[in-house]
Parts: structure tokens; C-alpha cells; sequence
């Protein structure tokens, strides 16, 4: 599988390999004003799809991330810890939040392509 996966809660997973890059599309972060803290999971930590993963703080709200997809977290973007502008910045490059090694590659299956994203998010505007 190439390219982006998105979810309804305007998440994004890449998946390299089996590992999956996790973090919040660009419609999130122009939603969310600017991103001032960013609460990231211990790396070891296994998650199933639907979980509460993080927490992004904006000025205007903060948000919960859940998790696209079921797996192990890897790594965190331990970037954002000095710099979480960086997902307003990057949200699908440097922005990215956290890996995740894939539990079950059908779960990325469920998720929306580009293009069915795309169109989601125009139905919400």
C-alpha cells in the first residue's frame, strides 16, 4: 500500500514496511489553531484501534488522537516535545506524532483513501 490512509477523526497513517507514521492531516491542524503542547505515548505501548493515543493542545482546544489502527508504538516524533509547531508546519512530513509497528494490516483497509478523504472533508465544509 502506497500513499496516505485517513480516518473520520482526520488522522493520517503511512505506512512504510510495516511500520505505520501516525499524525493528524492538515484540515486537524488548521482546525486546531496553533499547536502548543503535544502529550506523545511511551514507545512499547500497544494500542488497539479506536484508543486514545494523544493529546494535542492548541490555543483554542486541546484534542485527542486516537489510534487509526491497532499496533506497538516504536518511536515518538520526540521533535515536537521543543518544537509542536512543527504539525502545523508539516502535519503529513516532519509533523508526524508517533510509529506504530502494524498489528493487523486488514484495519488499514477500513480507513479512507485520498480521495475518499478528500471528499469527506469538502462534505463537512
Amino acid at each position: 500500500m502506497s500513499g496516505e490512509r485517513y480516518t473520520k477523526d482526520h488522522d493520517f497513517v503511512r505506512v512504510e514496511d510495516d511500520v505505520a507514521f501516525v499524525g493528524i492531516t492538515d484540515f486537524a491542524q488548521s482546525q486546531l489553531g496553533d499547536i502548543v503542547y503535544v502529550e506523545l505515548p511511551l514507545p512499547g505501548r500497544r494500542v488497539a484501534k479506536g484508543e486514545q493515543l494523544a493529546t494535542i493542545e492548541s490555543v483554542k482546544a486541546a484534542s485527542e488522537v486516537y489510534a487509526p489502527i491497532s499496533g506497538a508504538v516504536l518511536e515518538v516524533n520526540e521533535r515536537l516535545v521543543t518544537s509542536p509547531d512543527l504539525v502545523n508546519k508539516e502535519p503529513l512530513g516532519e509533523g508526524w506524532l508517533l510509529t506504530l509497528r502494524v498489528a493487523d494490516a486488514a484495519e488499514l483497509e477500513e480507513l479512507m483513501d485520498e480521495d475518499a478523504y478528500r471528499s469527506f472533508v469538502e462534505g463537512e465544509g
